[in-house]
């Protein structure tokens, strides 16, 4: 055994996660991650094979984008905002906090679905594999810098108002469009942005989130992911076009 890890006859050895953190914290911190990203696992499976039957099933987008199908796509736009604060009332209670939690992920897994339809495979096939490599990384990287005592909670309010900047951005594209260039500079952003979130929502994981607020770190990581892949969906659509 080295220093920074613990061992234990039934759970093995577990490195140590952060500095100064003791033995049965360390253990009961592990255990809280890994349920995190089982969780998170369950949820981006069941956001491909939805994204994956509306994108191969083009007969679905063109519903939504009809007008018999547009009361249901207003509706499917607002929905994850209805799941999302159902959530933050009862992601503490079991087990409404799961039927909640598949609900919102259905929900924003046929979204994605959508935003992919008639979107080049290629493009869709490098963002993914973008996304899946910025997240990988940046997730060892926080664990890594962790351990050695470093800490990121000072990226809370930068990120927040960046966020803000890219919203009131985005619904100025939206009423005014300007181009692709400025699509491109969104895309761009929208990655920084969220790439600095995974960093700073996976520290909160490692060191701040209750035990009991299992479902809503899950939630947490689960939107930065899938708001990194759309965003750099936004930007390779951008370049091809």
């Amino acid at each position: 055994m080295y220093k920074g890890q613990y061992s234990d006859v039934e759970a093995g050895p577990a490195v140590a996660l952060y500095p100064d953190i003791s033995y049965s914290e360390n253990i009961d911190r592990w255990n809280f991650i890994r349920k995190i990203y089982g969780i998170l696992s369950v949820q981006l499976l069941l956001t491909v094979a939805v994204a994956g039957l509306v994108i191969y099933n083009p007969s679905v987008a063109l519903f939504f984008n009809s007008s018999s199908g547009f009361g249901l796509y207003i509706l499917l736009v607002i929905s994850p905002f209805i799941w999302i604060c159902a959530l933050y009332y009862f992601h503490r209670t079991h087990p409404i906090n799961y039927i909640l939690l598949f609900a919102f992920t259905a929900c924003i897994s046929l979204a994605v679905g959508l935003s992919c339809s008639f979107t080049d495979g290629k493009v869709i096939f490098e963002a993914a594999i973008l996304t899946a490599a910025v997240v990988i990384s940046l997730t060892l990287y926080t664990f890594w810098a962790a351990r050695r005592g470093y800490d990121f909670n000072f990226l809370g309010p930068i990120l927040f108002s960046t966020l803000v900047v890219l919203i009131v951005f985005g619904f100025i594209q939206v009423l005014f469009p300007l181009g692709r260039t400025s699509v491109m500079i969104y895309g761009v952003l929208a990655s920084i942005i969220f790439s600095g979130y995974i960093v700073f929502d996976t520290d909160n994981i490692i060191k701040r989130y209750n035990y009991d607020e299992y479902i809503w770190a899950t939630v947490a990581l689960y939107l930065d992911i899938i708001n990194l892949f759309l965003s750099l969906l936004t930007l390779f659509r951008a370049t091809r076009d």
